[in-house]
């Protein structure tokens, strides 16, 4: 059986809940979640997968995620930096120097980061879902939703279904936990996409152990908040990177089109890109979180 050890590092004032799953003696992995997700969004399948590969892997919460603090957004602000730091903090709670970073959507922009303003500590980056992290999306958001056409110089907006099932959940009532539940699991349905099967029990059982596991749901929004901050430090040019690079993305990704991984490898010098056939935004489909899995433990050499 592969052996988990939970611990609790600190990052400042915050408490970051944190989990190392296979060989100690093997190269780390660190897991970097997206936006509002725990480090449980990582599936034990994936996970497992890297770990049978002889590494290390650690995933953990964000703040405002999970078992890790929760912050007051309006007296207490943060940016990409300050969650990229609680990355290291959480690579120097276990005490690794420097591990290969593997970062979903919000996750691969704090991955960026470290690959250009710590690249001591990032042995490979393998960013999926994502695009640059230099990238404000705000514009083509206010045009989509304004009906206006998109910008043909800009990277596309999230898919017309998305947008419309946004504005259909802020009318739902979402006062139960069953309510809850139902409306994020809606919202992780439409990010599958329709071309790969979308694996609902997995879906469920993660959306219900967030809701359980997390101390504020309502915090996690100030995810969006941090990621919408363009600070100069974000418009660091991504041709710094070293760091050997893979860029995975869904080709169904309704939140952030192909186009967005395919921008973010033209940036990266020597990066690969590998699109993933009928991916969507989501590692909920039967087999997909085994097969990125294989993946990245070939990357993470």
């Amino acid at each position: 059986m592969t052996s988990r050890n939970e611990l609790i590092v600190e990052s400042g004032e915050l408490r970051l809940w944190t989990e190392r799953v296979g060989n100690s003696d093997g190269p780390a992995v660190l897991l970097v979640m997206g936006t509002a997700a725990p480090g449980i969004g990582w599936p034990d399948e994936l996970v497992d997968v890297l770990a049978a590969g002889g590494r290390t892997v650690i995933r953990y919460d964000h703040r405002d995620t999970g078992r890790s603090t929760c912050v007051d957004f309006t007296t207490h602000p943060y940016v990409l930096a300050d969650l990229a730091a609680d990355a290291t903090a959480v690579l120097d709670g276990h005490g690794v120097a420097a591990a290969h970073i593997v970062g979903a959507s919000l996750g691969g922009a704090i991955g960026q980061w470290l690959a250009v303003h710590r690249p001591e500590r990032v042995l490979t980056l393998t960013a999926m879902m994502t695009g640059p992290m230099g990238h404000s999306a705000g514009p083509a958001w206010a045009r989509a939703m304004s009906g206006q056409a998109p910008d043909p110089v800009d990277l596309p907006p999230p898919t017309a279904r998305f947008l419309r099932h946004l504005a259909h959940r802020a009318d739902l009532a979402q006062g139960t936990r069953d309510e809850c539940v139902a409306a994020s699991l809606e919202t992780w349905r439409v990010l599958n996409g329709d071309v790969l099967p979308f694996d609902e029990p997995a879906a469920r059982r993660f959306v219900e152990a967030c809701f359980d596991w997390t101390g504020s749901l309502g915090a996690a929004l100030n995810h969006d908040l941090a990621g919408r901050r363009m600070t100069e430090d974000r418009l660091a040019p991504l041709s710094s990177i070293k760091a050997p690079t893979l860029v995975m993305h869904g080709t169904e990704d309704p939140l952030r089109p192909l186009p967005h991984g395919r921008a973010l490898a033209e940036e990266v010098p020597h990066s690969r890109f590998r699109p993933i056939p009928g991916m969507g935004h989501t590692l909920f489909s039967p087999g997909l979180p085994r097969q990125l899995g294989e993946v990245i433990r070939e990357h993470t050499v």
